[in-house]
């Protein structure tokens, strides 16, 4: 299991002068050009490559750059090492390397962004290497002491045997000499197929310590001497402090310090940290909340309904000539949909560990990227990154919020800068964490298609209005206007995001129109509005068109056949063509929806009943996933059934709505997510058909909605195009 390093304070101060010239001994890059430059590891290092740590038990410590946050790609990069490795799986253990090592080790761990579904599916060629790298040298280290040729000598299970002879000898009685080898140049990798612990349902590895309580999150986290910090940010982004009375918070039991942190939020620092809260609650602050002080979504919602017509828009996808063809078709269907802003609500809320001294800082917090995370300390501590140093922690909850913005780190480091020497932990009350989040965008689309005279689709055009992720976050990314990641799902020509439909003519573009409420990547991004627009609006086409919504799109998809497969797939499943059984009495119907995201192929089918006075009930959800190599089936099914569980949270009730300039939701009572009783029962379909790699955490929660709006159209005769769900009167007409 993962350590969570927890020093004395004479041991964070004195590792300043010290730890990354230590960092530097043994540090050995495989499969690199650069691993010449690299000091030798020293003689008592059970380092065999940068991947893999073997301890002279024969236990089996893989490093994992990707962060865990219950997804389980720990566990999902552990059995591809492990794999290559030819070790025993049940004596492998993991742990992360620091951010600061990898920048010591010249980044020898690759990218530490966990994101975007990409854990795996970016990493698995070099991490298998990393570990089929480290048995080769292990073997090789065997065959040496023997005085055999190598290529007479094989591992399996940590045992490394000479075949003619029958001589054995173990990982761990090896791996120092190992460490000591030069690193291949030429790794082979085994083909899928041969398999025997990688594409297998082994058991997760961190699972027993959440079970048995072990596992240590950040809010856990403790060190000696440590104090406890409450913050409060202007309620408005964009606002700054104007005044603060701290005099009666000073005064109360175990306060130490009031401060301001940067120009826009006010922390305490106590003993405790309710005291902290609680001290911060007496703290005056009067806030400048600046020119956004009277913004409100009703507003920006007229912003993006003139957008929807406006003449100008950045064009992510173009066919033929798709407003000429809807111009002379015979029939033209229109359509207008939304989809509000959402908060990550992670149940974990946003909370790190600070130590600053003029000399060094340090920092411990769950983050999807401890790169950036890293960065964000330095540039707060006001030292190099060399002096700096984060910390990784298992997540509780992640999607998108603790990834690309650590605005949390910044207000740590700077608490932790006005108390050298002393470490400090911030905790954000759940009400901050909903105030002061990174939301799911906003936007609107307006869809309008052609249809000839038997039903079929000539030309459409897709017009997005609304935000721009890419815009708030990595603004010098954005060319002529155009955010590529708006387009997610409505590509063309790439496996990755593509529409997976033949339309003749189409034009979908998108109409950039920015709130000041800050965007962030939220767990299946624009992918999740974007499939819901397009497959309900494909659903309206089939009803306008008097076909039947899956022959519909079949007759769209015979050049996308990996779309078709995993539609076919669920189709088959869920008995499409075939009445759905009643369920206590009241008829179920069903819906359909597909798409291709984060490199994957998906698709669903749910079963809904509406009761009479519009209680919707979602009984079953088959989903199909095609995300070519499938690591962890067992994993895949969960990922599939979690990402319904946020996928239907935010159908059915996420909104987040501004007024006065500040979101209104601030805790649960008021953000709604999924209770178990709500839960449908979820069957998943694994078609694993090789070839690619595609990612597992995010792609199926953009089909949990659309699927549930199609069937719920079919119970009511009724389309919903606004969400959340919870909004709209589901009784029959």
């Amino acid at each position: 299991m993962n350590a969570i390093h927890t020093p004395t304070r004479r041991g964070v101060l004195a590792t300043a002068a010290t730890v990354f010239s230590g960092l530097a001994l043994g540090f050995r890059i495989p499969l690199s050009g650069e691993a010449s430059a690299q000091t030798a590891a020293p003689p008592a290092s059970p380092e065999v490559n940068a991947w893999v740590v073997v301890k002279p038990d024969d236990t089996v410590v893989i490093r994992i750059a990707r962060s865990e946050m219950g997804q389980g790609t720990l566990t999902g990069l552990a059995q591809l090492v492990a794999e290559e490795l030819e070790c025993d799986w049940a004596k492998v253990t993991t742990e992360y390397p620091t951010p600061g090592q990898n920048l010591a080790r010249a980044r020898v761990w690759g990218s530490m962004s966990t994101g975007g579904s990409r854990g795996i599916r970016e990493s698995n060629d070099y991490v298998r290497k990393g570990g089929a790298a480290a048995r080769m040298m292990l073997v090789q280290a065997a065959a040496n002491e023997w005085a055999v040729p190598v290529g007479e000598c094989r591992a399996a299970a940590s045992i490394i045997t000479h075949t003619p002879s029958g001589r054995t000898t173990t990982f761990g009685r090896v791996a120092e000499a190992a460490g000591r080898l030069p690193l291949p140049t030429d790794v082979a990798l085994k083909d899928p197929a041969d398999w025997k612990i990688a594409g297998k349902p082994v058991a997760r590895l961190d699972t027993a310590a959440k079970l048995n309580g072990s596992q240590i999150y950040g809010m856990d986290l403790k060190l000696p001497g440590l104090l406890n910090a409450a913050i409060r940010a202007c309620p408005v982004f964009g606002g700054t402090v104007r005044s603060v009375d701290s005099a009666a918070a000073e005064a109360m039991p175990g306060v130490k310090r009031v401060l301001r942190v940067g120009d826009n939020a006010v922390a305490v620092v106590a003993d405790t940290w309710w005291r902290a809260k609680t001290a911060l609650e007496a703290v005056t602050i009067v806030w400048d909340e600046g020119e956004h002080a009277n913004a409100s979504s009703a507003a920006f919602a007229e912003v993006m309904k003139a957008a929807l017509d406006a003449p100008q828009a950045a064009v992510g996808n173009r066919a033929g000539d798709a407003l000429a063809a809807i111009a002379s078709a015979a029939r033209k269907v229109e359509a207008v949909y939304s989809y509000p802003h959402q908060n990550h609500a992670c149940m974990e809320v946003m909370n790190a560990t600070a130590v600053w001294t003029p000399e060094r800082c340090e920092v411990w917090t769950p983050t999807q990227n401890g790169e950036a995370a890293h960065a964000a300390a330095s540039e707060a501590a006001g030292l190099p990154p060399s002096r700096c140093e984060v910390h990784k922690i298992h997540l509780g909850g992640g999607f998108g919020r603790r990834g690309a913005v650590h605005d949390w780190v910044r207000q740590v480091v700077e608490i932790a800068k006005q108390m050298p020497g002393t470490p400090v932990k911030l905790l954000w009350t759940r009400e901050e964490d909903m105030g002061q989040g990174r939301y799911h965008p906003v936007t609107m689309c307006k869809l309008t298609a052609g249809l000839d005279a038997q039903g079929n689709l000539t030309g459409m055009h897709m017009r997005i209005a609304g935000q721009s992720i890419i815009a708030g976050i990595f603004p010098q990314n954005i060319r002529d206007g155009r955010d590529p990641v708006v387009f997610q799902g409505l590509n063309s020509g790439s496996n990755e995001a593509d529409i997976g439909y033949g339309i003749p003519n189409l034009l979908i573009d998108h109409a950039m129109r920015n709130p000041h409420v800050p965007p962030g990547f939220w767990r299946g991004v624009n992918l999740n509005q974007n499939t819901i627009y397009l497959e309900c609006f494909m659903d309206e086409l089939a009803h306008a068109a008097g076909k039947d919504p899956l022959e519909y799109r079949r007759a769209l998809m015979g050049n996308y056949q990996k779309h078709l497969g995993v539609l076919n797939a669920v189709a088959e499943r869920i008995g499409w063509g075939t009445p759905a059984a009643d369920v206590n009495g009241q008829r179920v119907f069903r819906g359909l929806a597909q798409t291709n995201g984060f490199g994957s192929f998906v698709a669903a089918c749910a079963e809904v009943s509406v009761s009479d006075a519009g209680e919707l009930k979602i009984h079953r959800i088959v989903a199909a996933t095609d995300p070519g190599y499938a690591v962890n089936p067992q994993q895949i099914a969960a990922q599939v059934e979690g990402s319904f569980v946020y996928g239907l949270s935010a159908a059915l009730y996420g909104e987040c709505t501004v007024k006065d300039g500040r979101i209104e939701q601030t805790n649960f009572d008021n953000y709604q997510v999924l209770r178990m009783d709500e839960m449908p029962k979820v069957e998943t379909i694994v078609m694993a058909t090789g070839g690619f790699w595609g990612g597992v955490g995010e792609p199926t929660i953009a089909v949990a909605a659309p699927a549930v709006l199609n069937a719920v159209f079919a119970a009511t005769g009724k389309r919903v195009r606004e969400l959340p769900l919870r909004n709209t009167d589901l009784r029959r007409r």
